[in-house]
């Protein structure tokens, strides 16, 4: 599981068309074989995702997700510079117990913040098995 930042914490994905545009690359990274989702949630000033890495190293999908994304969200609001803050965290998941603990979390993390009354009226989140 990883959780990337927006730089300065701005709160670029309460637009829609902003976290439809980094849902778009989330997905991407799966069609293109680097990953293959679990679950994330577009937050307005970060994202949490959980996948399983393919044949890329961590680092690499990271870098990729980031520069694309930004590029794209810089191109769609006709703006320049930097969208990330550097790095991310990331947290191995070792068993199948603490990977459906992990996707739950995912999955009301907009509840936690107020953003949605239940674990599904939040339109950007997304995860591979019905909730528990």
């Amino acid at each position: 599981m990883v959780t990337t930042v927006t730089a300065g914490r701005a709160r670029l994905f309460v637009d829609t068309a902003n976290a439809q545009e980094v849902i778009h690359w989330l997905r991407a990274s799966d069609d293109q074989g680097r990953t293959e989702s679990v679950a994330w949630v577009v937050m307005p000033d970060h994202i949490h995702w959980m996948f399983y890495l393919r044949e890329t190293p961590l680092a690499i999908v990271m870098r990729t997700f980031k520069s694309r994304s930004a590029k794209a969200l810089n191109k769609l609001n006709k703006t320049q510079g930097t969208l990330w803050q550097p790095g991310y965290y990331d947290q191995l998941q070792r068993d199948e117990r603490q990977l459906m603990a992990e996707a739950t979390y995912i999955l009301t993390n907009p509840v936690r913040a107020g953003l949605a009354a239940g674990m599904n009226d939040y339109p950007f989140a997304w995860c591979r098995w019905p909730p528990p």
